[in-house]
């Protein structure tokens, strides 16, 4: 893992801008890198990216200076302890909607005597050689953040972000829009509301906010930043890809 400053950056409210990897390759590590990403999340969630491609993407995200982040698949202790075994400098815990769920993340996250992770000794650990070393890393540096992608999150958002041990919190739009019956509707006046007091909560907390505009638009992400949010996944690595590959294909096919 990387001394990184990501976890600082989220207390002091400072814009950081990520994106999304879903195709298991280190040139997509890469090519991303020389956009200048201050981080990069894996995305075991809604993906077939397996935990020994994580390990190793995990390395090449590392090796390229920027934070490696995991969304793992759920909120569970075994799968949470081995992304960060493998040496992940934080996780982003999908489905976050309760303050004991945002706990039992934490819980899953930390030694005792603050949580109750098992020790191992791999990558994270230099295989033996660094246990102490990571120990300190964990409290100083480790990355961990509640999305709140259900109304539900939303509703209970203060005990969320006042949870001890969460960094910070993530919207995720298109299953927050699920959640009020209009999947993928995240610009309707429902959706809308739901954001505002999102915003409002967090402005009052004066805690960090997230949010993953999907659509590859430097515009949106301004607009977001302006609206107060902080730490930005934009768009994904296919996303990226494909709409410069079927903007140029269309604009090609209309000469």
């Amino acid at each position: 893992m990387q001394n990184t400053t990501l976890k600082q950056k989220l207390k002091n409210k400072e814009n950081t801008v990520g994106s999304w990897i879903t195709i298991p390759n280190q040139a997509v590590i890469d090519t991303l890198a020389e956009a200048g990403f201050d981080w990069l999340c894996i995305d075991l969630e809604h993906t077939v990216i397996d935990l020994n491609e994580a390990q190793v993407l995990i390395g090449f995200i590392q090796a390229r200076g920027m934070a490696a982040l995991v969304r793992v698949s759920k909120n569970e202790e075994v799968v949470i302890k081995r992304v960060l075994d493998a040496g992940a400098d934080g996780i982003i815990v999908p489905m976050t909607c309760t303050a004991e769920e945002a706990a039992q993340a934490v819980n899953y996250c930390k030694y005792p005597p603050v949580g109750k992770r098992g020790v191992g000794l791999n990558r994270a650990q230099r295989y033996g050689f660094g246990f102490e070393e990571y120990k300190k890393w964990v409290n100083d540096y480790q990355v961990v953040i509640a999305q709140i992608e259900h109304i539900d999150g939303v509703n209970n958002l203060e005990a969320i972000i006042d949870t001890p041990g969460i960094d910070g919190t993530f919207i995720g739009p298109y299953d927050l829009s699920g959640s009020l019956g209009i999947p993928g509707q995240y610009n309707e006046p429902v959706v809308i509301e739901a954001l505002k007091k999102v915003e409002e909560i967090c402005e009052r907390k004066n805690a960090s906010m997230g949010y993953h505009v999907i659509e590859p638009d430097f515009e949106l992400v301004k607009a977001k930043q302006d609206a107060g949010y902080n730490f930005i996944a934009f768009s994904t690595d296919y996303l990226f890809m494909g709409r410069t590959a079927h903007a140029q294909m269309q604009k090609l096919n209309s000469k």
